[in-house]
């Protein structure tokens, strides 16, 4: 049972929220784009919420891209310039303050977001279940500091590593990777899958609208009224 629990969880259940991701988002972009925005709340209430949002931004940015190179990236890449131990303690040290950045500015967010009459009656059911989800997902993240504290060989790290790389080549067997790993951990990759899922109904796709045509805009010719 257990068995196919995990084949489920972390062999099939990936593709799944890869799919939903993919054909989730691009829908959403191809049918919906009025709703494709952040709906940001700062004009109907401006206190902390720019301490809120910088903590909350640059630490979720510092994890997510943490995250991408430190699971994506194969283990002879970096393996001449530091071990897998060092390279734990680095992710321990470098996600541990993004988290807690994190945590604080999403803490913030939330309880605004919860408590003020204007925000909650401009808010949807999406807006307040997302924040908070993200805030239990670093908390999460954090938790899995304690564990490995434990062992700092890295050894685990190169199990998740392995994990996340096989799901991404279609490797068969990504599964068994997650075999004997600590339940903090496997808690805490299948809430990260379960995001993916929601993203595409989410303000999360806001992540995805770089303004990068801003740069090559022409300029705007203002002129003063006679």
């Amino acid at each position: 049972m257990m068995s196919y629990l995990n084949t489920l969880i972390f062999g099939i259940y990936p593709y799944i929220a890869i799919a939903v991701l993919i054909i989730g988002t691009w829908a959403r972009y191809d049918h919906g784009q009025f709703t494709w925005k952040a709906q940001s709340s700062q004009m109907l209430r401006k206190k902390n919420m720019v301490l809120a949002s910088v903590l909350f931004h640059v630490g979720i940015l510092v994890i997510f891209f943490g995250h991408l190179v430190g699971l994506l990236t194969p283990h002879f890449v970096y393996e001449p310039f530091m071990s897998a131990g060092t390279k734990q303690i680095l992710a321990i040290v470098v996600g541990g303050i993004a988290g807690v950045m994190c945590l604080i500015g999403g803490v913030m967010l939330a309880h605004r977001r919860l408590t003020d009459p204007r925000i909650k009656a401009s808010s949807t059911f999406a807006d307040n279940m997302i924040i908070i989800v993200l805030v239990v997902q670093v908390v999460l993240g954090l938790a899995t500091i304690l564990p490995t504290l434990g062992h700092l060989d890295g050894a685990t790290m190169l199990q998740l590593a392995g994990w996340a790389q096989s799901i991404l080549t279609f490797q068969g067997g990504a599964a068994d990777y997650m075999t004997g790993v600590h339940w903090i951990y496997r808690l805490h990759m299948f809430l990260g899958l379960t995001i993916f899922v929601l993203f595409p109904f989410t303000r999360l796709v806001h992540m995805l609208s770089v303004p990068l045509e801003y740069f090559g805009r022409r300029y705007q010719i203002v002129r003063k009224r006679a």
